[in-house]
């Protein structure tokens, strides 16, 4: 198909109605990507125009073919032959990226705040180097850059509970905005081509709707990229075995964990199956075949993925968050029969991820949960974000602790609140405090005195310093 065609194609499909503005942009990019691909194929492919809308372009195309009649065509009489007067949408800005558009088009945009669609503002974080985006009633468009909401442009315009409906409207698909209904809110992940995914969160609220999307950037950074101590790859390298992430949100579970499977990926042969809500980053194989899927999407829940996985022969599972009682005891389970378990909780350090664990459990079951922990348990990693003294984006602080025997001593005892003299201990094992990886920051400065002071769990260490 001519690139010609391929214009008249979108221009029909959007001023028909059948595709949104970002739909439109979005196609034009992919189109730019594969310049052999039909835009026809492609918006049938994407289910973004029906079958018989897809006839009815294809019999405008090419009129000498036997001529099909279709209701919905007809309704809209929007098919003509493709001419230079045909209507076209809005011409993209100038810019590298092709889907981006400078003005919303009319009727539309007395909805939309500034003139901007979802792409402009993810755009705009996206270039800031922003890890999220904020769409809220009663505040310009926000954006967190270094840890810190601040404004998305200049001069940004308090939203309405009219301007962010409106603004979540033109990005999700009708499936999409009856979950959205139904339950008064939605995780999914979005991807603009060309540009990044996002993870989207989208909520009722007293006002309106509120809309958060995490930036996440498409290159899976390996473990050397992120600076990440070499001991941690030990933890990778075991064939069974539960290894545990943790941190508050926002503090870089979802990277590190990442850059663990990637470690795996390119360094062994398996099966690797995650389970996430919703995914993030897309894994290429490398060395091993990747099954990625999507809580609510290709899965009920956490624990129902996690059951099916054990049979689907998998040698390393990802558990992109343990929240109930049934995915821990399944995790737990999995890696005592041969599998190895990387997963995550939102804990602050070594000790309380234990006690979150056993406490999810009966207390008369408690015992037999320590000794199948003690057991199983490889390593885990916790970790905070901490803004840099120079104010150049953010660093990873880290409390490492590797399962010993003296550390499954004191799990099988109950005595967890002893670890951290344990991790002291066990500096050549690679363990390390998290007051201890804050002082070296600090000592290094690499990060204020007052920020290592405000994360510290003992933080008399710190007080001299603040000084």
């Amino acid at each position: 198909m001519t690139s010609e065609h391929n214009e008249y194609v979108l221009s029909t499909a959007y001023h028909a109605g059948w595709i949104t503005l970002e739909q439109y942009h979005s196609t034009v990019a992919a189109l730019q990507a594969m310049p052999h691909l039909s835009a026809l194929d492609f918006l049938l492919e994407q289910t973004l125009i029906s079958p018989e809308q897809s006839e009815g372009l294809r019999q405008a195309l090419n009129p000498a073919a036997p001529a099909v009649e279709t209701a919905a065509i007809q309704a809209e009489g929007a098919l003509e032959k493709p001419s230079a007067e045909a209507e076209q949408p809005p011409e993209p800005a100038a810019s590298e990226h092709p889907e981006t558009h400078a003005q919303i088009e009319v009727g539309q945009s007395s909805d939309l705040p500034d003139g901007m669609g979802i792409i402009e503002l993810l755009r705009l974080g996206f270039d800031a180097g922003a890890s999220d985006v904020h769409v809220g009633v009663g505040a310009p468009a926000l954006m967190r850059r270094h840890g810190t909401p601040q404004p998305l442009y200049h001069g940004a315009t308090v939203l309405t509970a009219a301007h962010t409906e409106a603004l979540i409207h033109t990005f999700l698909n009708p499936q999409q905005i009856e979950v959205l209904e139904k339950n008064q809110g939605i995780d999914f992940s979005y991807e603009i081509p060309g540009l990044s995914r996002f993870r989207a969160n989208i909520v009722r609220q007293r006002n309106g709707h509120d809309a958060v999307f995490r930036i996440i950037n498409t290159a899976v950074r390996t473990m050397d990229e992120l600076g990440l101590p070499e001991h941690l790859k030990v933890l990778t390298q075991y064939h069974s075995g539960l290894v545990l992430v943790t941190g508050a949100v926002g503090c870089g579970k979802s990277t590190t964990l990442a850059a663990m499977v990637q470690e795996v990926n390119t360094h062994r042969s398996d099966h690797i199956i995650t389970l996430e809500d919703p995914i993030e980053y897309v894994f290429v194989p490398a060395g091993c075949q990747i099954t990625q899927r999507e809580i609510h999407t290709h899965t009920e829940t956490f624990s129902s993925a996690l059951r099916a996985s054990l049979h689907e022969d998998p040698d390393v599972i990802i558990v992109g968050e343990m929240r109930d009682l049934e995915t821990i005891q399944l995790a737990i389970t999995a890696s005592e029969t041969g599998h190895m378990v990387i997963a995550t909780l939102h804990t602050s350090n070594a000790a309380r991820t234990l006690d979150r664990i056993l406490d999810a459990f009966p207390v008369i079951q408690q015992g037999q949960i320590r000794t199948m922990v003690s057991e199983s348990l490889r390593g885990i990693v916790s970790q905070q974000l901490v803004p840099r003294a120079d104010g150049a984006g953010r660093v990873v602080a880290l409390e490492i602790m590797v399962n010993t025997p003296a550390v499954a001593n004191l799990i099988r005892e109950s005595k967890t609140f002893m670890l951290p003299g344990i991790i002291q201990t066990g500096k050549k094992l690679g363990m390390k405090l998290m007051d201890d990886s804050l002082m070296e920051l600090m000592q290094e400065g690499v990060i204020t005195p007052h920020e290592a002071f405000d994360r510290a769990a003992q933080k008399k260490a710190f007080e001299p310093y603040l000084k």
